[in-house]
């Protein structure tokens, strides 16, 4: 991989962790802040979407259409459990099994749905994942899975993980074989979460206005970065970087995200939770192997 993408792909890495962390700050503002947020990005990017579609032709159809409504509900249902798991768990707990699932649940889908036959890479891939959202979630005591909430980190990351594998499906389709730019895939996608909880938002402006209270800031801060680290990863891309070397360097952000919840949020820095993270972070290179 060239110096160049390859920075760039650490660098995304960083940029998502750290809009991950600023979620986490704002976890109880919940369906607010991703209202609010959405709206901020819609904003901000406007003026590059709208270069985009005067200077680069798209061609619109109902099959376009469908494929970006789809995206924006699964974005939706994704921001919606990714800003949950943050009010009931650890950043450095839902984070990095986010992170992890998703790759793990394509490979499966691999395997079974489409008869895919397992290498060893894929199968130990797999067992590491595994093994890797168990150490970080118990932290050695298996005891954990039996306290009250000591599943809500794995519910909640899983569940948004399943969600990542899915939106990465229908994105895929649609810039691949649809040909819809990705950069107006990622805006109308945006567009498309605004539009739906608009309704919801706009019957609550009382309480909107409440929850977002000194989370302003954040707001924005997401709005921002939230799309940049997935147009980094895509220019990295353009640029020739190799998707198999792409998306394992782009995996790295578990361990930032791991390492921003205990060392900045301070929810507990151990050896347990750290072995997790370079244990789940290993499975998921051994997926990309696997590919």
């Amino acid at each position: 991989m060239l110096l160049a993408p390859l920075a760039l792909v650490v660098l995304a890495a960083f940029i998502h962790a750290t809009w991950n962390l600023f979620s986490k700050r704002a976890a109880e503002a919940g369906s607010s802040f991703v209202f609010a947020y959405s709206l901020v990005a819609c904003i901000i990017y406007l003026p590059w979407v709208a270069w985009v579609l005067w200077h680069h032709a798209q061609s619109w159809s109902w099959p376009v259409a469908g494929c970006i409504l789809l995206s924006g509900i699964i974005h939706l249902g994704y921001s919606l459990c990714l800003q949950r798991g943050y009010q009931v768990a650890d950043l450095s707990v839902v984070y990095p099994v986010a992170r992890g699932t998703g790759p793990m649940l394509s490979s499966l889908g691999a395997f079974i749905l489409l008869g895919e036959s397992p290498s060893a890479h894929g199968l130990l891939g797999l067992l590491a994942v595994v093994a890797g959202i168990a150490l970080i979630t118990t932290q050695g005591d298996l005891s954990a899975f039996r306290r009250p909430g000591g599943h809500d980190g794995i519910r909640w990351g899983v569940t948004t993980g399943a969600l990542i594998a899915s939106y990465t499906v229908v994105d895929g389709y649609g810039v691949k074989v649809l040909g819809i730019g990705p950069v107006v895939l990622d805006w109308f996608s945006n567009f498309v979460r605004v539009v739906m909880l608009a309704p919801v938002m706009l019957s609550g402006r009382a309480r909107i206005r409440e929850s977002m209270k000194g989370r302003w800031l954040l707001a924005i801060a997401v709005g921002a970065l939230s799309p940049l680290s997935y147009i980094l990863v895509l220019t990295a891309l353009d640029w020739g970087a190799p998707l198999s070397l792409v998306a394992p360097a782009r995996e790295m952000s578990m361990m930032v995200g791991a390492m921003f919840g205990m060392l900045i949020l301070r929810e507990g820095l151990s050896a347990w939770r750290v072995a997790g993270c370079l244990t789940l972070l290993l499975g998921v290179v051994l997926l990309g192997l696997h590919r």
